[in-house]
């Protein structure tokens, strides 16, 4: 069944990738630039999603950090 949908969903993909860059392929030919540009563009997307996702922990790591100093010093230091 995923096959299918690959299937599928790559050749809506690439109709719409065809007419937008105004290229004139057969049915077979705009099926496999549909296929592959979702292999490629979900092996893309995939890679920024983990990496934002490292930068989000480890931007709010950062932030939770510089939290806990502000509250010791505030509290604490005295």
């Amino acid at each position: 069944m995923p096959i299918l949908a690959l299937v599928i969903i790559g050749a809506a993909a690439g109709f719409l990738a065809t007419r937008f860059m105004r290229l004139q392929t057969d049915v077979p030919t705009t099926i496999v630039i549909g296929v592959a540009g979702a292999l490629l563009g979900g092996l893309v997307l995939r890679v920024l999603i983990t990496v934002t996702g490292f930068a989000a922990g480890f931007l709010g790591a950062v932030i939770g950090a510089g939290a806990l100093i502000w509250l010791w010093r505030i509290y604490f230091s005295r």
